[in-house]
């Protein structure tokens, strides 16, 4: 037999339990944020037909999608993020109803989705191949108070993930009205490449004729004010309780997407500086490509993998999820004992307590030393011990894998001690 070498793809990764168990609390954390503002899960298929995808992100987008012919000679293309299929499923349900008549979608629609997503990209740091996005949108609706409730989303899981130095940059496109859309792209690098950059760049695409033409295009885009869409939105941010120092106009910000028509934002965090971690704005023409009238709709993404990496490097992740998910492990101390430890991990259970039996071998020399061995290398923070002593007694003895201490007590009361 040919010996297979275990890897992974360049660009997709595996999840250990410790890095699982992160991204899980990372998940569990927005969903609740998500549902408090009234958003309801969505999942669409990971494969889309080629059209309904082709065409919605810009040139880049287009060569960075995964495309291919199935067997049944379909062009598909593989989900490149999530608001192009929502936009789909809503130009494709939004009139229907259940059959008790109420609509399927109620207007406006608001929902959350938390899936992966693919691009060939070219791999970094905090940039994969394989990705998850997590994204909120309100659909059917254009309001200023639409608009920053999806801000106001996001500055609630924000906090709620532990970041406190973090700043909204807000902006509408249409203070980029008469500029080209490779002049957006451009001048969206800013703070990347800097003044002289931005303007070295625009001369080369030959977007204006000279550095001092390309000075003045700049400088008269940092001069211009909020729109008044911009004011409502600030305004109605400052009523819905959002910190007026977290929130602040960026007339440069552009956001590369080509489907924005109205409000943009971005979320850096200042103590990690590797580009924001959750960005979005109002897309009102989008879905109106797959249905026959426009459809107003604001959301957001958030990079969830750049989060987890800011959340890790900025120590923002309890200690307790560094933790096994189950709280003790029931030790087996001889086949005589099995049937009552298999007991206990029941009881444990059934009052909500996530509880392991030890499966393996049980020697009568030194028949706890390899459990407990077992129970510190998964982290599990407490152990509870049964054998003859034990049982002649009535009891349980509770060992704490942290201190080493020990306590003996009856079922009863080590229940309340792990509750």
């Amino acid at each position: 037999m040919t010996k297979i070498t275990p890897k992974t793809l360049k660009g997709f990764r595996d999840f250990l339990p410790l890095e699982a168990r992160k991204r899980q609390y990372v998940i569990n954390t927005l969903k609740e944020v998500f549902e408090r503002y009234g958003f309801e899960p969505l999942e669409t298929p990971v494969l889309e037909y080629e059209e309904i995808l082709a065409g919605k992100y810009g040139d880049e987008g287009d060569q960075l999608m995964y495309r291919f012919e199935d067997n049944g000679k379909r062009r598909v293309a593989m989900r490149y993020d999530q608001t192009v299929p929502t936009a789909r499923v809503v130009a494709q349900y939004g009139s229907a109803s259940s059959p008790q008549g109420a609509p399927l979608l109620p207007i406006p629609f608001k929902r959350y989705q938390i899936q992966p997503v693919w691009r060939a990209e070219n791999t970094q740091k905090g940039r994969y191949r394989e990705f998850v996005q997590c994204d909120i949108d309100t659909i059917g609706i254009d309001s200023a108070l639409s608009d920053a409730e999806i801000i106001a989303t996001a500055v609630e899981f924000c906090k709620k993930l532990g970041f406190k130095n973090f700043k909204v940059l807000i902006n509408d496109r249409k203070v980029f009205e008469k500029l080209s859309t490779q002049a957006i792209i451009t001048i969206d690098k800013l703070k990347k490449i800097g003044e002289d950059g931005v303007c070295e760049e625009l001369v080369k695409k030959q977007i204006v004729g000279s550095t001092a033409e390309a000075k003045i295009t700049l400088q008269e885009l940092l001069d211009r004010e909020p729109t008044e869409r911009l004011i409502e939105i600030f305004k109605a941010l400052e009523q819905l309780g959002v910190d007026q120092d977290v929130v602040e106009f960026s007339p440069t910000l552009a956001r590369g997407l080509n489907y924005y028509t109205g409000m943009i934002f971005e979320i850096e965090v200042a103590d990690y500086p590797v580009g924001s971690i959750c960005g979005g704005g109002r897309y009102d023409e989008l879905i109106g490509m797959f249905a026959d009238r426009q459809i107003p709709a604001v959301g957001l993404a958030l990079g969830f993998d750049r989060t987890i990496e800011a959340m890790e490097a900025l120590g923002l992740f309890p200690t307790d999820v560094e933790k096994s998910s189950t709280q003790v492990l029931v030790t087996i101390f001889s086949e005589d004992l099995k049937q009552k430890s298999l007991e206990i991990a029941s009881k444990l259970r059934n009052e909500n307590i996530n509880a392991e039996i030890y499966l393996g071998e049980i020697k009568e020399k030194n028949a706890l030393e390899k459990q407990l061995k077992y129970a510190d290398a998964k982290a599990i923070p407490y152990v509870i011990i049964l054998g003859q002593k034990e049982i002649e007694k009535n009891s349980l003895t509770l060992r704490n894998m942290q201190t080493r201490e020990q306590e003996e007590g009856s079922l009863d009361e080590i229940l309340q001690k792990l509750a």
